[in-house]
């Protein structure tokens, strides 16, 4: 297991992910679609995390648990997002925070990767695969997680708020299929049609 900002690296400094893609997935890819070259293979741009927590309006420690639940999964610090509208319904004025998100890039986001698909998600309870039509036509895959303590630096004991989270991984794919193919080679474990 990994501490937070601990790195999952092979040799030299390169996350272990980002070796795997360039060593064998992009290969993989090219030849399956058919690519002249090793750069027309789709690649990951970026992910998005966010968790929304309409309750952080009303009370600043959700806010702040939130904060730093999200910043020891991320490794960076967290932006606030505010609400754009008042909702009456919700007793939530416009300007008031309703969440936090991180976008990760680079090396960041591979080792993100890495504990997502080989620690986080094997630890869901009764989990049977990610579904596949949260693929948009951009080639972009968003899913949803109920609980945010499967990620291993969150420790469960001192969790006062469980929280669900929004998890979007941004690819240059052309197409469904080709991010598709990219995301299964990367290890993502999507249930059977």
């Amino acid at each position: 297991m990994t501490q937070a900002g601990a790195t999952i690296t092979h040799q030299g400094g390169v996350p272990r992910m980002l070796e795997r893609y360039r060593k064998e997935i992009a290969r993989e890819l090219a030849k399956q679609f058919k690519h002249q070259n090793l750069m027309a293979a789709a690649r990951l741009e970026k992910i998005v995390l966010n968790i929304g927590c309409g309750e952080a309006a009303h009370d600043a420690k959700v806010l702040e648990a939130v904060q730093r639940d999200l910043a020891l999964i991320a490794g960076q610090r967290p932006l606030v997002t505010r609400a754009k509208r008042a909702i009456s319904n919700f007793k939530i004025r416009e300007g008031d925070p309703v969440g936090c998100k991180v976008t990760l890039r680079r090396a960041r986001m591979y080792e993100f990767l890495d504990r997502l698909v080989s620690v986080a998600l094997p630890r869901i309870r009764d989990f049977r695969g990610l579904d596949p039509r949260g693929f948009d036509q951009g080639g972009n895959f968003a899913f949803g997680i109920s609980e945010h303590t499967i990620f291993p630096e969150i420790q469960v004991d001192k969790v006062q708020y469980p929280l669900g989270m929004d998890i979007v991984v941004v690819t240059n794919a052309r197409t469904r299929e080709e991010a598709h193919a990219l995301l299964k080679a990367f290890g993502f474990p999507f249930a059977e049609k």
